[in-house]
């Protein structure tokens, strides 16, 4: 990105957090939509088992393009103006212009969140193909963790090409070797097999063990992504802080009363915050912890 390289550290942040907050506002159609979508996938297939002579019903288009956004209370389409990211719910008042009903206070956060890790991984990584590379797995990670807070669900439809995405990345390992993102081709490749064979054989004994299921495959196939990206030596770290993370906030809302004993807790935003940290600020993390030994 040679045009990007001249920038100035500060210029390169503010574009960064501009692109954030576009991103962002698609990011939350995504997250509404996706779900939606698998969802009516499923119905359709399970009503073509049903019925198999049956002619399938005609349904309106319905993915991320189309219809346009509109106001889940009074279907009012979204004008251009009502669309700016953060901007445009401050200007509302956070209410449709339509019938006043309230826009959810979820929409700008995404958007601000958004906004927010692309200005630090812009400044963590500086003009070039490694930022682009990282800001792509924040976009996916942010998209990945809220879908799953709400539907207890990880699609195969962001795991997958996040997954090819880092593989295919790490063959520009040789041009950046000295970037923590991407990985060599091996690191990749081994970091995607370990990922998901890792959570897999967690998966099993836990099941053999008490009979219940104690995460989805989808986990599995985020932990192999976040592998294809950043190696295999990020694998332990990323588990050990997500698992750490997810039993004290679960620990902390069966004290609150604010969840039971067993509802289950989704484990994709902890790996997905813990992916990102490690993409920020692993090397560091392993460098440290080799250095405690190097002293001895």
């Amino acid at each position: 990105m040679p045009g990007l390289a001249e920038l100035s550290p500060a210029a390169w942040v503010t574009l960064a957090v501009a692109l954030g907050l576009v991103v962002g506002s698609f990011l939350n159609v995504v997250i509404h939509r996706l779900p939606v979508m698998l969802e009516r996938q499923w119905r359709a297939q399970c009503a073509e088992l049903a019925a198999p002579a049956t002619a399938p019903a005609a349904h309106k288009p319905y993915n991320l393009i189309v219809p346009r956004s509109a106001c889940p209370s009074c279907r009012a389409p979204i004008k251009a103006w009502q669309n700016i990211p953060v901007l445009s719910w401050l200007l509302l008042g956070g209410r449709c212009a339509n019938c006043r009903a309230r826009i959810g206070l979820r929409y700008p956060l995404v958007e601000l969140l958004s906004a927010a890790l692309s200005a630090a991984v812009a400044w963590k990584f500086g003009p070039g193909w490694p930022a682009a590379g990282a800001m792509l797995v924040t976009w996916f990670l942010i998209a990945l963790a809220v879908i799953d807070l709400d539907h207890q669900l990880l699609p195969d439809s962001l795991t997958l090409p996040l997954l090819w995405g880092g593989l295919v990345a790490s063959l520009g390992w040789a041009g950046f070797a000295h970037e923590s993102l991407p990985v060599s081709p091996a690191d990749s490749i081994l970091g995607a097999a370990a990922g998901y064979l890792s959570l897999w054989t967690v998966y099993h004994l836990f099941r053999l063990l008490t009979g219940k299921d104690g995460m989805g495959y989808g986990d599995f196939k985020l932990l192999a992504a976040l592998g294809a990206w950043l190696g295999w030596r990020m694998l332990l770290p990323i588990v050990l802080c997500s698992a750490a993370t997810g039993a004290l906030v679960g620990i902390a809302l069966i004290v609150t009363g604010r969840r039971g004993r067993s509802a289950p807790l989704p484990f994709g935003p902890f790996l997905a915050a813990a992916g990102w940290l490690a993409m920020m600020w692993g090397q560091q993390w392993l460098a440290a912890y080799l250095g405690l030994y190097a002293g001895h």
